[in-house]
């Protein structure tokens, strides 16, 4: 299992694949929490949010929690985990990039999956 100070040099990396531009308008940053977080509609905590995009009186910013990360795929190899830690932060870019263009489809998309959890359960 990586450390924290690991892990957010990896998200460092990535956050350095992006044009600078992508993340104007983020005014709170990338924010990388030490906790686990579990869905509200999680039965038996089985649901894990990897990432957040948050917006409130504050600002707006992305969250990445590294317990979600470890819970999860804290048995992977550095390069694997950077995989998942990818998908995970381009999606929660995305989240951003469209509601500053007045969109919704991710977020739409999220709520079908998790109408679609609660159907399986």
């Amino acid at each position: 299992m990586i450390t924290i100070d690991e892990f957010c040099k990896i998200l460092d990396e990535l956050y350095d694949e992006f044009d600078p531009r992508v993340f104007e308008g983020l005014n709170g940053g990338v924010i990388v929490e030490d906790r686990t977080e579990y869905h509200p509609e999680a039965e038996n905590k089985d649901l894990v949010v990897l990432g957040a995009y948050k917006r409130d009186l504050l600002g707006k910013s992305i969250l990445i929690y590294y317990g979600s990360f470890m819970e999860l795929y804290g048995y992977m190899d550095t390069q694997d985990l950077k995989v998942e830690m990818r998908k995970t932060f381009r999606h929660e870019i995305t989240h951003h990039l469209e509601y500053l263009a007045g969109e919704n489809d991710l977020e739409i998309e999220d709520m079908k999956f998790i109408e679609s959890y609660k159907e399986k359960e």
